[in-house]
């Protein structure tokens, strides 16, 4: 008997992309499709305001922003599925994108594979580079100098944009715009770590995957349109302070101590310098402003930082 799906969607202010995506969902295969959860974030668009007939949608209205890992968490309790498959508003799948991801799981050849990934592109087709590699202090630091960016070849970004995504392969991670995980798996490991707000909350979910002796699997057959950026592009300044805490807590949680002092120095200290740099010879001064702004708000947020991002047995 075919594995079944629940499908985790977290919305916030997605407004047309959130009812293209379930319009892709709708003409999709859906003879896996278990379920269909809708988070809603505390939008104000209307975006969650759905009528779907057909669909077996389900809409929760959490009154407020949880953040991303902690609306995904919400979203998947609600369902029994063999498989969870967490999927961004901003994403359209292809007809058998989710019924081949769920048979790939199915087969008992792939019993230790715990996350399957799909190919990503763009409009015009194009694969995006959104496959991961787990990075390290040298990685962060290397990031906060630009290094990345000037010496990719010595200095691996974390992004695997030396991979053209055109063949199906193990990776350390895939994006969470499409990220189907045993449900066992995911309840195991508690979820989402709550620590995160968004952005790298995925990331770390793969690392502790991965430390189970599961393997993270990119098909790269299978596909779905992904707008990229989607409703972040809305606050760069927030989301820019969100990016930077992730990656403070991802390095206090799986770096050692040394390491983390390091990736939290070029973080807080040499990033920003980095960025607005950069802003100046763009000649961009509203970049610069976001910068600011966003650099502001982390600072501000680092007692917070401190105390949550601790690991905790249940966030392992």
């Amino acid at each position: 008997m075919a594995g079944t799906v629940d499908i985790v969607i977290v919305n916030w202010n997605a407004g047309v992309l959130l009812a293209a995506c379930l319009d892709s969902l709708a003409a999709a295969d859906r003879s896996v499709i278990a379920r269909i959860v809708v988070v809603d974030n505390g939008s104000i668009d209307g975006s969650a305001d759905l009528e779907m007939p057909g669909l077996p949608l389900q809409i929760i209205r959490t009154g407020e922003n949880l953040g991303f890992g902690r609306a995904c968490n919400l979203g998947a309790a609600q369902g029994d599925s063999d498989y969870i498959l967490l999927l961004n508003p901003d994403t359209e799948v292809d007809r058998d994108a989710i019924s081949t991801a769920a048979a790939y799981l199915d087969d008992p050849r792939h019993a230790d594979i715990g996350v399957v990934g799909i190919r990503l592109v763009d409009r015009q087709g194009m694969a995006q580079r959104h496959c991961a590699r787990f990075p390290t202090p040298r990685t962060f630091l290397a990031e906060s100098l630009g290094l990345t960016h000037l010496f990719p070849q010595r200095f691996k970004p974390m992004l695997m944009l030396d991979f053209d995504h055109l063949k199906t392969r193990d990776v350390d991670h895939v994006m969470g715009a499409f990220y189907c995980i045993r449900r066992s798996l995911f309840e195991t490991l508690g979820g989402f770590d709550p620590a995160y707000f968004v952005y790298l909350e995925d990331l770390d979910l793969s690392r502790r995957v991965t430390r189970t002796g599961a393997r993270i699997r990119y098909l790269a057959q299978p596909r779905a349109f992904h707008h990229q950026g989607g409703t972040s592009e809305q606050i760069k300044a927030r989301r820019l302070h969100y990016s930077l805490a992730g990656k403070l807590t991802y390095a206090r949680k799986h770096f050692g101590r040394g390491g983390a002092a390091a990736a939290w120095i070029a973080v807080l200290l040499i990033e920003p310098f980095t960025r607005s740099g950069l802003a100046l010879k763009r000649r961009s001064f509203a970049e610069l402003r976001e910068t600011w702004q966003g650099i502001l708000m982390l600072y501000r947020a680092l007692p917070a930082l401190l105390r949550s991002s601790r690991p905790t047995q249940a966030a392992l």
